[in-house]
């Protein structure tokens, strides 16, 4: 059978991140994309100038619309910028017994915008972290999810892991890239283990859609039937090279995307 993995995001016009970032990670890495659009942006590589929420009902009815008719191996979960569309995602993931789920918990663009409600943050705690087999915050969404301030060093980030495990999180890859250091670091974090994950930082502007590019190379490697670590792994070395070989690309004048097919063009 086919490898199906579905994104539940929201639309990035820009081509850069969210939905359409999911779709060519996919792609990229041999499976089926299916779509559950949350939110509409007005997005380029300079900054995001409006949102629109999708409605509750339409984001319920393309879950249904998906589940009931793709046997769908696993999920990415992205964009969900109010309290209703974390409650409609979660009542939707519950209603079609989906377990391999990878959250992304989007909550500022590249660029600086906010995309997720401050009062959206409590819900998405309760309603989908618990649900998750893999929660992957970036440092400041780490933060944000904890209270705590900015992790400094890899014992801070394994403490705001491990508090995101004492909610309910079952693994929990916290990303390192934001750090002050030569290397990206990330930690895979389970109640039973940390894993570590390295790659030289590359000098670019050009890493619109990274975020988005792991958690869906995640999910894609959970469709295809791989473990986490594994999956983890393969993810991160994806995304590397798609960092690697974003200068080759000429889009935008801001902070262009990452280059999700260059093992192809």
């Amino acid at each position: 059978m086919s490898a199906i993995a579905a994104t539940i995001a929201g639309s990035d016009s820009g081509g850069g991140a969210g939905i359409q970032a999911d779709l060519k990670t996919f792609s990229a890495l041999g499976v089926y994309g299916a779509s559950v659009v949350t939110a509409i942006t007005a997005q380029n590589t300079q900054g995001v100038t409006a949102i629109h929420d999708v409605p509750a009902h339409m984001i319920g009815a393309q879950i249904d619309a998906v589940f009931c008719d793709l046997a769908v191996n696993a999920v990415k979960i992205g964009m969900l910028s109010v309290p209703v569309a974390i409650a409609t995602v979660a009542a939707g993931l519950e209603r079609w017994r989906q377990t391999h789920i990878v959250l992304d918990p989007v909550m500022i663009a590249t660029s600086g915008d906010r995309l997720l409600a401050p009062e959206a943050i409590e819900v998405l705690k309760r309603e989908l972290i618990p649900r998750a087999l893999v929660v992957t915050p970036n440092l400041h969404e780490a933060a944000a999810l904890t209270g705590m301030p900015l992790a400094q060093n890899e014992d801070e980030m394994r403490a705001q892991a491990e508090k995101l495990l004492a909610i309910g999180a079952k693994a929990v890859l916290i990303k390192g890239g934001h750090a002050q250091s030569a290397d990206a670091t990330d930690l895979l974090v389970t109640p039973s283990a940390v894993a570590r994950f390295t790659a030289q930082k590359i000098d670019t502007a050009n890493t619109h859609g990274t975020g988005c590019t792991l958690s869906s190379a995640i999910a894609a490697g959970l469709a295809k039937g791989l473990r986490l670590a594994e999956a983890v792994a393969d993810a991160k070395a994806y995304v590397t090279q798609a960092i690697a070989a974003a200068d080759e690309l000429d889009i935008g004048r801001g902070h262009g995307p990452v280059h999700h097919f260059h093992a192809w063009w």
